[in-house]
């Protein structure tokens, strides 16, 4: 089997750096570090608990932190109004990403057969902005789908101030899950 076939690089072969990863990064961004993940009911009544999951994760110092808690409360709403978490037992996922110097928020749904995500058009419409606001603040942002769901990512360079702390070998990752109540008996 040749390694393309396997999946394996041949010796020497380095990876490719992420779309998302601007030139000259590639060192430090070449190992994103998780440092935090939280999962949650997909109900309009979490996106706060979304919100402060994402302030707390990156702390009061960070240069992203307003645009991060923004950004990532219109993509959890998205996944709350748009996407198939919102039945009954679906669950929406934030990860908190650090990648050497930048931020990358994902938000992963259970996906809808009947949309996507598309920036609208229209700016005099009284609702549907949150994908405008990700692509007017963040450096890069994206979206991916598979059999599981979609995935809706942004990435702010954080100029200066401290970095998310990445989880020390033997230490758990900052992590919650709250699962829905189970239906009721019939």
């Amino acid at each position: 089997m040749t390694p393309a076939a396997t999946g394996a690089r041949p010796a020497g072969q380095r990876r490719k750096p992420p779309a998302d990863v601007p030139a000259g990064t590639a060192a430090l961004a070449s190992v994103p570090v998780i440092v935090g993940s939280l999962s949650i009911a997909g109900r309009s009544r979490n996106v706060a608990e979304a919100r402060a999951f994402v302030a707390s994760t990156l702390g009061d110092g960070h240069p992203c932190l307003d645009v991060a808690v923004l950004l990532c409360s219109e993509l959890v709403t998205n996944a709350v109004v748009h996407s198939d978490s919102s039945l009954p037992g679906g669950i929406v996922t934030v990860v908190v990403l650090s990648l050497g110097g930048a931020v990358r928020v994902e938000v992963i749904d259970n996906g809808s057969a009947s949309s996507i995500p598309v920036v609208k058009a229209e700016v005099y419409e009284p609702d549907g902005h949150g994908l405008f606001l990700v692509e007017q603040l963040a450096d890069t942002w994206g979206y991916s789908q598979d059999e599981v769901g979609t995935t809706v990512w942004f990435r702010l360079a954080g100029e200066a101030g401290p970095e998310p702390r990445p989880v020390q070998p033997g230490q758990r990752a900052q992590s919650r899950t709250q699962r829905p109540p189970a239906p009721p008996a019939r």
